[in-house]
């Protein structure tokens, strides 16, 4: 996975079940850390080749199924050993997938044993967030909310319901941690819950534009990243993955609207009329601003190793810049620059530091991703507006057609050394 990877097979002398344990073990944490099917086959079939084993590997959403077989003593391709890993869908922590990649480097280096680097990963898994990063998480949260706000040319108004909105859904989101039974439901509990508060204070302390403070109050737990993913993974033959990932996006989507819907339902049966102001966008530095707000958030929300923030701070950046320069002509084609530039960066960042170039790549797209069109798109179709929700469906498909191609041309443009 690294630069120190020689090809050259190791751990001949290691016994069977140990070295099958370890990459079993690290395709767990790739998993869990939120990597997509093509790099999570990918590398533990590396793997696996340097410690002298062959290995099938299926990749999906919720599960993981690998065969073995010893290299060394196989007369046939035939398993030896098939392990079944029953997982939740994973979601990005880019600490602990950093940590994860300087294990397996270790291991493949020589300098890790197998049995010590399997500890070490379950380890890396058994850790827990402290109370002091429960509470960035929630701020975080209710930053990201007023800055998407401000960057959807709301006013300061919208960004401050958004800000109180969106710290709410930060505690929906650590309770549904806490409480499995919770979990399925958070999605849809958050979203009436912030279509009923947006709806009480244009009522009755300051009209304000509803809808731009429930998407912007709503924007990290809408599925735009998976719904990429989605695209890319049916893009690259992965077929099972990809179309399990895109139900599940839709499931959420659905929840999501579904969870408006009765809220808007509910404050017309108790008479809460809104008042509908459109706010003034803001001077275009203080947008710029809430770029780097927003990225900031997201390198909290992503569990970004501190000493890296300056580098999810500036894909972010990147992404938003390529995009708003060429979005005059198409947002299509804004997005797709957009794409190509953080997939070349972060490959190149990959080949620099030898480390992950998701470090680069999950955040910089983040600003990218069209998880908001997509929340629209149902929406309109449960307000019976088919053709405008057909209309948005249509741009939505575009925009993640134009992600995953930018970032398949930014592969060609700077090839990735490394697999994650």
């Amino acid at each position: 996975m690294g630069r120190r990877d020689t090809g050259k097979p190791i751990g001949g002398e290691v016994p069977l079940k140990t070295r099958i344990g370890f990459v079993v073990e690290l395709a767990r944490r790739l998993h869990e850390y939120g990597t997509a099917a093509p790099r999570l086959e990918e590398v533990v079939n590396l793997v696996s080749a340097r410690l002298g084993l062959v290995c099938n590997v299926l990749s999906t959403p919720t599960s993981i199924v690998m065969s073995f077989a010893d290299l060394a003593s196989s007369e046939d391709d035939l398993a030896e050993v098939t392990q079944v890993v029953r997982l939740p869908p994973g979601e990005v922590n880019l600490k602990a997938l950093c940590r994860t990649d300087a294990i397996a480097n270790g291991v493949i280096a020589g300098e890790i044993g197998l049995a010590e680097g399997r500890r070490l990963l379950r380890e890396v898994g058994a850790s827990r967030p402290r109370l002091r990063a429960n509470v960035a998480t929630v701020f975080s949260y209710g930053i990201a909310a007023a800055a998407i706000a401000i960057i959807l040319h709301s006013g300061w108004v919208e960004a401050a319901a958004a800000a109180l909105i969106g710290l709410f859904i930060g505690l929906i989101a650590l309770a549904a941690q806490r409480w499995a039974s919770f979990n399925p439901a958070a999605e849809a509990v958050s979203a009436f819950l912030a279509t009923m508060i947006a709806t009480a204070i244009a009522a009755w302390i300051e009209p304000l534009a509803v809808r731009s403070v429930v998407i912007a109050s709503l924007i990290v737990l809408m599925p735009g990243m998976t719904l990429t993913t989605a695209v890319r993974e049916l893009s690259t033959q992965h077929l099972i993955s990809g179309t399990a990932r895109m139900m599940g996006a839709v499931a959420t989507l659905l929840k999501l609207t579904f969870g408006t819907v009765v809220a808007v339902q509910a404050c017309v049966l108790l008479d809460i009329q809104p008042r509908q102001f459109e706010g003034v966008p803001l001077a275009p530095p203080l947008e710029w601003a809430a770029v780097v707000a927003a990225a900031l958030s997201f390198a909290v929300l992503f569990k970004s190793p501190l000493r890296h923030v300056p580098v999810v701070v500036a894909a972010v950046l990147l992404g938003y810049a390529c995009t708003q320069l060429a979005g005059g002509l198409s947002p299509a084609f804004g997005t797709f620059l957009g794409s190509v530039a953080v997939g070349a960066a972060s490959n190149l960042f990959a080949r620099l530091t030898d480390r992950p170039g998701a470090l680069i790549r999950e955040p910089g797209i983040i600003l990218l991703v069209p998880g908001s069109v997509g929340f629209r798109t149902l929406s309109f179709v449960f307000e019976r507006d088919v053709q405008l929700g057909l209309h948005t469906a249509i741009t939505l498909v575009t925009l993640l057609i134009a992600i995953v191609a930018g970032l398949l041309f930014g592969d060609l443009l700077v090839p990735p050394r490394r697999k994650l």
